[in-house]
């Protein structure tokens, strides 16, 4: 597995850009001390992998930055990218002691690490861990939901428009501002990967790309900068009912 070990300094609980979306977002002073104790950092260059099915996890992690993608692979040699880890997301399963998918950095990847024999005994002996990490594993539950229906009803157009929303969401949420109104985020996917992801053909995203452009429901700046003048008009485009839209 390769990876860079970090020694961040400048990464104290405190001051992590994703304290409050993170598994240890409603731990208090002392739990964070003992958090401390027994996490590291590691880093992964974009097209790394960061663990393959099967192999063993010593380690459950936290995205700090970058974008990672869940893979699975078919006997036959086919692959599906079957899930996103954007940051704050959580990577492992306290007691399984195999990963169940290929976890590779999409981008440029820093992770926050705990050691997991330790992580699964402070579980036990601090409920507000285990109370965030069933929270994020129920909304990875409905997420996951929403996802098969974006597979299996939406046309084109609406899953490119579901994704940039989803993506769009969590960007506005770790900066701490309301997903509304005027948005602009890095699309971290290229489009040969945002294919992947949505089932559609890279000849197909890039027309759809270009036609939510073109109707003036977003902007481009280069291949990654994405512009949303109206968020809701953005939301109008995906599909979803009023009430609904994806959690993430």
């Amino acid at each position: 597995m390769a990876h860079q070990d970090l020694q961040l300094l400048s990464h104290d609980c405190g001051d992590c850009p994703i304290r409050h979306r993170a598994v240890c977002a409603r731990c208090e002073a002392d739990e964070l001390a003992r958090l401390e104790q027994i996490k590291y950092y590691r880093s992964y260059q974009a097209g790394q992998t960061v663990v393959w099915s099967g192999d063993r996890m010593d380690f459950v992690a936290s995205v700090v930055s970058g974008i990672a993608t869940l893979t699975q692979t078919m006997e036959d040699g086919r692959r599906q990218m079957v899930g996103l880890l954007l940051p704050s997301d959580f990577v492992g399963r306290p007691g399984r002691a195999q990963a169940a998918y290929d976890v590779t950095a999409t981008t440029d990847l820093v992770m926050c690490c705990f050691r997991k024999k330790p992580f699964e005994e402070m579980m036990v002996a601090t409920p507000h861990i285990a109370q965030r990490l069933l929270e994020m594993t129920l909304d990875e539950l409905d997420a996951a939901r929403e996802w098969m229906l974006l597979l299996g009803r939406k046309t084109a157009r609406e899953k490119i428009a579901s994704l940039l929303a989803i993506i769009a969401r969590r960007d506005a949420s770790l900066k701490l501002r309301a997903a509304k109104g005027k948005l602009a985020f890095d699309l971290p996917l290229t489009r040969e990967e945002m294919a992947d992801y949505l089932g559609l053909t890279l000849e197909t995203v890039s027309r759809q790309m270009s036609a939510l452009k073109r109707d003036m429901v977003i902007g481009l700046e280069g291949k990654r900068h994405v512009m949303v003048p109206d968020f809701d008009k953005l939301l109008e485009e995906t599909g979803d009912d009023s009430d609904g839209g994806f959690l993430v």
